[in-house]
Order: structure tokens, then C-alpha cells, then sequence
């Protein structure tokens, strides 16, 4: 129990101390006081220092050997639901996984502060029956509409009328309008599990029943849908949230990206008449506030959203849904580093409710626990159109490779010739953004190069600048070379997607082209609306990265050329064939969806590679028992277990020598290796140089128990140096 009750200074009874956890980089709660008991959960604002900071109340027991005269009182008790035994249970978990503070995982909990009071009442005008002193056609339209006595938001009369606010204002100055306060909208639609009964085919039905059933059993049990591109899993899954919803629990959908939040939330509108909640960063942040509370309070039925909605306080969460589960940008890598796939499996234990993992191409620790029967193996194994799926071919670039100067292949070219005669859609796939990764100066060699990180400046021609992928920093596209001051010597090196635009733009010129990348102008809407313009066969030829790799379905797109298939194999990552395999077999599968015949081609300078072959072959069995092998000889993950620690400091020789201090300092142990110190790949990043550390060491090692022995007696960073714990990575830069 996080209270005690005691006796105040004068003897008297009532007051109580209380464990309370606040959301800054401290392991323990602080102990305060209260004027009543306060149940675990409670969401406080206490004083921290000079400061009033958040907190919740926490399971510890509070500190008895703190004098009364020298405890601190709650400031405020927030009128909000409190958190749920098993989402605290959630934190501390996370916290001890991965070696973070548990107040900093809390913070990810507490993130939307305006949430925790209830919202105030809207201003709003209603017509009071008072005729105006002078009437005008604008006034005569605002007051028509306004006669049925409802309240009206100024805002919405204004663009209801098509009047200006002045309008209004007159109107309420004459006392034609009143202002009146109503209480703000905070239900949401109630989703209706029978409103439209999904036409499943055999295979989906089956893997439907048994969701169905695990939900129904209302017990921690993990589902793994693996299916083909286009075979129908998100129906799948949506059965098993109808089966929620009839068991009056909530349920959430994890997102890899925000890009394919509206096309799963139209899914959803569409099978139970009612849109789902958002979380995601781009969520205005009144909106995010409302999502908060109505989950907290069992308002919010359905929740779709990126892996931060995972720590968002539900009050009775019934079922994790964790689509494209494979994907790279579930791992969070900075302050708490998490996976959000594990970690969602982590919360339906604690909560005891089923999880469902979905994905196309399944990460291999997925799969190796499926096999090894820890998880339900779903197998979807053909489209649900019907559609067969694309043939894949491989274009060996040392015999059929393109014109000097040029990046796309004839036969690449020939092909996409024909699908555009004949009025069918064509994706040429490229994993770079920008014109090009390099730029350098002919006359002297000059590189531009990032001043605060160890990379390349990329080349942004639409954007006329030199731009960082890593830190931001960016310097307009200069006409002279600054090291030589040669004109017209700067030469671009490497594709990028607007190369490749420029390229096919310089074929095509009367084709509608669309380059689809993260980092173009307009941001998140727009790239939704040209996703949209896809779909609906506004473009013929799209230009993209890899974004256009996930989920989406193109119904006229017959062809995907693949400029660089190897060019996420060429690096010392444990998982880079796994992520190439994973990545090209899902953009390849946006071909052909919806019935008509679907082509990939890949252009490669390695046609022989156990990758390019399973691909081509359509073999992914044999990817996965190879690869599979790999790991498993190899002792990595899932087989084995890896940590890493990043040091980093903005004095290189000072960041250095606390990387060896700290190697040194490791304990003895013949089952753990810990390699280096050695420079990381991005062996500067924002000014700071960065050392990195691996850990390696069977599964059957508690390896969070030795990296605490270790850093606990390791010499703590001083200055401006830090030190960063990342268990299990998925990224080695």
C-alpha cells in the first residue's frame, strides 16, 4: 500500500504519509504527506525542489524515518480516474527491463497534463428572440439559422452563414445573441460490432474463430497472424475487436507510422459505423487531452495509434492489436528505450488480456516463438481477392545496367513502357530521400559534410538546400564550391527519390508523376491526400521511399521497380538481411492487390543473394529456416541476448577514455563477452562523439542483473558526458 497513516505534530489523527512517483529521472518515489488516504493510482501535484511537479501515487511503502516537520504535503489531488494496478505494474516492468528510471517511464504516462482537469465549458451564442435595430442580409442568414434556440460555437455560426465574426459580436452587442457557457462534447461515438459483417474467406474465418476465442477466454495469450501481402489480416483482427466490444472492454491497434493511421481508422469507421480515437504526435494537443481522459475513464472504446499509446491509462483494456509488428519504428531510442511489440505483450500479461501480433513478413523473433509454440501461429496464406501474388524477377545491374549518368535499368524501363500503355499504375521504389546522398566538389574534392554529426549532407534540390538526416541541420545549395570557390563544379553523387523523379520525369513528361517521401513540404496531411491521390489512380507513376511499403493498397498498381535492392544489405547490422527481406517483399506486394496481374523487379549487383533469391523465388520459407540457422549458430537474438551502452561527450579523447573506464570496470563473467569500447557507425551526432559498448550473453543470463552490478560500480559520468543503456537494439549506428 503506497500510505500510512500517522499522527500530525500535535498528536492529533488524520494525517497520512503517501508514496508518491513523480515523472523525472529518479528509481524510487518520495514520501509526502496527505490530509486523507490516498489509494495507489491517485494523480497528485506535489512540490519537488522550488518547483510543483506531477506525480501519482505509488505502491512503496512510505519512508518512516523521515520527521514529520521536515515532510512536504500534497499539493492538489487531480479529479481524474486513478491509474490502474496493472498499468503500474506496466511501468516497474518497463523500468527494470530496460534499466531506465521508473519515474521517466511514468512521464510517459503523464504526458498530456491539460487532461487531468475536467475540460471547462464552451462559449457559445444563442438567439434570445430580440430583434435587431437594423437588419442586414448577413444578419437575417445568422439569426434564421440560429432560430431553432440551440447553442451555436461563434466559430461555427460564422462559417454556417458565411458572415464575418463581426457579425456576431454586433448581434450580441444588440441582444439578438447571448452568450451562454455548454459543456464540452467528450462522448464518442458507441462502435456497432454487427453494423458490417466482413465477407471472409475460409482461411480468415478460421484465424477470426480462434481470435474470437482467445478474447472470449479473457486470459494473456499471444496470436501471431502471418499472412501474405493482401490476404486480408486487418478483417482478421477487426473480428477479434468486435468480440471486445461486445465484452464492453477497449481495445488498442499499434501503428508503425502515422501515415497509415487513416487508412485503418477508415477500416474501422466502416465495419463499426463509429470513428476510432487517435494518438499520435501529429493529434492537436486539446484533442490528445480528450483522448487521455476518455480513456482514462472507459469513455474511448477503440484507440488507434503509434507505440506511445501503449502507456496511455486505460480503465478496462481488453486487447492489443500490434499491426506490422516486423517494423523498425516500434523500437523508441531515446530516454527509455523500449520495443513496442514486446512491450504490448508485456501489458496484456500484466493485464491479462490477448495480444495479436499481425505482419506480412513477421520479425524472426516472432516466428521462432510461434514455432517454438509460444504464440499462436495464424497462417493466411493467399490474397483474399483472389489475385496471385507479383512476380518477382531480378535485374542483374553488371549485365543489363543502365546508360552512364542514368540509375534505372532498360528492361526496368521497357516494362514500365508497357503497364503505362497500357492505363496501369508503376512504383519505382528507393530507400533515400532527397536528390542525392553526396555532394562533392570535382575540381578539389570538397565533401559537404554535416558540422555537428559524422554524415554526409544529403542534397534536397526541391528544397534548393543541403540538409542532416540525423540532426536537422541544414545550409542553402551553394553555387561555388567554399573550399575552392570553383563554379559549376559541384556534382551530385548518387541517387536519391527526386533524382530518380527527374529521371523518369525526363522519359515520361506527359505521365502524372508523384514522389511520395517523409520529408516533403506539408508534412503529414499532405503526404495522407497523395497517398489518397494514389489510391484513386490520380498518379501514374510513383516515385517513394519507404513509406509506401506499408499497408497501403494501390488497386491499379501492375508494376514496382526496385532501383537499389541491395542497399540495405551492405552493413554490419545483425538483422540487415532479415529488414531487406522484410522491407522488399512488402513493397513488391503492393502490386497486383485487387486482381489484375502484379510485377517486382529488382535491381541488384548481387543476384545470388540468399535474400534476392527468396524473394524471386517467392520462397519465404526458406528465408526464414535460413536465416533462422544464422542466428541461431550465431547465438544472436532471439538465441541470444544483446545490450548495448553509448557513451558520448562533446570532447572526444575525455569521451574515450570514460568508454575504457567503463569497460574496464565490467565484472568477470565466462558466459558474458562484452565487446569494445569502439566508435559507433554515427560516431558523432549533434556535436557529441559517441563510443558504444556490446554485451552479448546466452538467453538463460539475467542480463539486466548484470548490467546494474556493472554500472553501479562503474564510475559515474561527470560533466557533460552520458551514458545510454539500450537492451536488445535493433539499431548499431
Amino acid at each position: 500500500m503506497g500510505y500510512q497513516a500517522e499522527p500530525d505534530m500535535f498528536g492529533r489523527e488524520g494525517v497520512h504519509r503517501v508514496s508518491v512517483l513523480v515523472p523525472v529521472a529518479i528509481d524510487q518515489p518520495y514520501t509526502y504527506a496527505s490530509d486523507r488516504p490516498l489509494e495507489p493510482g491517485t494523480v497528485v501535484a506535489v512540490p519537488l525542489g522550488t518547483r510543483m511537479v506531477l506525480g501519482a501515487v505509488w505502491d512503496d511503502a512510505p519512508d518512516p524515518s523521515i520527521g514529520g516537520n521536515r515532510i512536504r504535503a500534497v499539493e492538489q489531488v487531480f479529479d481524474c480516474p486513478p491509474l490502474t494496478d496493472d498499468l503500474r505494474r506496466f511501468v516497474d516492468w518497463v523500468a527494470a527491463w530496460t534499466l531506465a528510471s521508473r519515474g521517466m517511464v511514468l512521464r510517459m504516462v503523464l504526458r498530456v497534463p491539460d487532461a487531468l482537469a475536467p475540460e471547462p465549458p464552451l462559449k457559445a451564442v444563442r438567439v434570445t428572440g430580440v430583434a435587431p435595430e437594423r437588419q442586414t442580409a448577413a444578419r437575417k442568414r445568422v439569426l434564421e439559422l440560429a432560430g431553432d434556440g440551440l447553442a451555436w460555437s461563434k466559430s461555427g455560426l460564422v462559417t454556417a452563414a458565411g458572415v464575418s465574426p463581426s457579425v456576431i459580436d454586433g448581434l450580441v452587442a444588440q441582444g439578438a445573441l447571448e452568450v451562454v457557457f455548454v459543456p464540452p462534447s467528450t462522448a464518442y461515438a458507441e462502435p456497432d460490432p454487427d453494423a458490417h459483417q466482413p465477407d471472409l474467406s475460409d482461411s480468415q474465418a478460421h484465424a477470426a474463430e480462434s481470435l474470437v476465442t482467445a478474447v472470449e477466454a479473457d486470459r494473456f495469450s499471444v496470436a501471431l497472424i502471418d499472412g501474405v501481402t493482401g490476404s486480408g489480416k486487418t478483417e482478421v483482427f477487426l473480428e477479434a475487436v468486435a468480440a471486445n466490444l461486445k465484452r464492453g472492454r477497449q481495445s488498442l491497434i499499434l501503428m508503425p507510422e502515422i501515415s497509415l493511421t487513416n487508412v485503418v481508422i477508415d477500416r474501422i469507421e466502416r465495419r463499426f459505423a463509429a470513428r476510432p480515437a487517435e494518438w499520435h504526435s501529429a493529434v492537436p494537443p486539446r484533442q490528445r487531452a480528450r483522448v487521455w481522459r476518455g480513456v482514462a475513464e472507459g469513455r474511448v472504446p477503440i484507440v488507434v495509434g503509434a507505440r506511445s499509446a501503449l502507456f496511455l491509462p486505460f480503465a478496462n483494456l481488453g486487447l492489443v492489436i500490434v499491426d506490422e509488428e516486423h517494423d523498425p519504428a516500434y523500437k523508441q531510442e531515446d530516454r527509455v528505450s523500449y520495443h513496442a511489440r514486446d512491450m504490448a505483450i508485456v501489458r496484456g500479461r500484466e493485464g491479462g488480456f490477448p495480444v495479436v501480433l499481425s505482419s506480412a513478413t513477421p520479425s524472426i523473433e516472432s516466428r521462432v516463438n510461434a514455432d517454438q509454440g509460444r504464440y499462436r501461429r495464424l497462417h493466411l496464406p493467399s490474397r483474399h481477392s483472389g489475385a496471385d501474388m507479383p512476380d518477382v524477377t531480378a535485374i542483374d545491374m553488371r549485365r543489363d545496367g543502365p546508360p552512364s549518368g542514368q540509375w534505372i535499368s532498360p528492361l526496368l524501363t521497357a516494362a514500365a513502357d508497357v503497364e503505362l500503355a497500357a492505363g496501369r499504375q508503376v512504383l519505382f521504389f528507393l530507400n533515400r530521400r532527397g536528390y542525392a546522398p553526396l555532394t562533392l566538389c570535382r575540381t578539389c574534392g570538397h565533401r559537404f559534410v554535416c558540422p555537428n554529426c559524422s554524415s554526409w549532407l544529403v542534397d534536397h534540390r526541391l528544397r534548393g538546400r543541403l540538409e542532416c538526416h540525423h540532426c536537422g541541420y541544414f545550409e542553402p545549395r551553394p553555387e561555388a564550391c567554399p573550399s575552392c570557390g570553383s563554379l559549376d563544379t559541384l556534382v551530385a553523387c548518387g541517387p536519391g527519390v527526386e533524382r530518380i523523379a527527374e529521371e523518369v520525369r525526363a522519359r515520361h513528361p506527359d505521365s502524372r508523376i508523384l514522389i511520395l517521401s517523409s520529408d516533403l513540404p506539408g508534412g503529414t496531411e499532405r503526404l495522407r491526400r497523395e497517398l489518397q491521390v494514389v489510391a484513386d489512380g490520380g498518379a501514374d507513376i510513383v516515385v517513394g521511399t519507404q513509406l509506401v511499403a506499408k499497408g497501403h493498397t494501390f488497386p491499379n498498381l501492375a508494376l514496382v521497380g526496385v532501383i537499389d535492392a541491395d542497399l540495405g544489405l551492405a552493413n554490419g547490422d545483425p538483422r540487415a538481411a532479415e529488414r531487406t527481406f522484410q522491407l522488399l517483399t512488402q513493397v513488391t506486394g503492393r502490386a497486383g492487390r485487387t486482381g489484375g496481374p502484379g510485377r517486382g523487379m529488382l535491381q541488384t549487383y548481387a543476384p545470388g543473394h540468399p535474400v534476392i533469391q527468396a524473394l524471386v523465388s517467392g520462397d519465404s520459407e526458406a528465408f526464414y529456416r535460413e536465416e533462422i540457422a544464422v542466428r541461431r549458430n550465431a547465438g544472436l537474438p532471439p538465441f541470444g541476448r544483446l545490450a548495448a551502452i553509448v557513451v558520448s561527450g562533446p570532447d572526444k579523447a575525455e569521451t574515450d577514455a570514460y568508454a575504457r573506464a567503463l569497460a574496464r570496470a565490467a565484472p568477470k563473467s565466462g558466459e558474458i563477452q562484452v565487446l569494445g569500447p569502439a566508435e559507433a557507425a554515427l560516431a558523432v551526432l549533434r556535436g557529441r562523439h559517441r563510443f558504444r559498448l556490446l554485451v552479448r550473453c546466452p538467453r538463460s543470463v539475467d542480463l539486466q542483473a548484470y548490467l546494474r552490478d556493472w554500472l553501479s560500480a562503474a564510475p559515474a559520468p561527470r560533466g557533460a558526458l552520458r551514458r545510454w543503456v539500450d537492451v536488445d537494439p535493433q539499431s548499431f549506428l
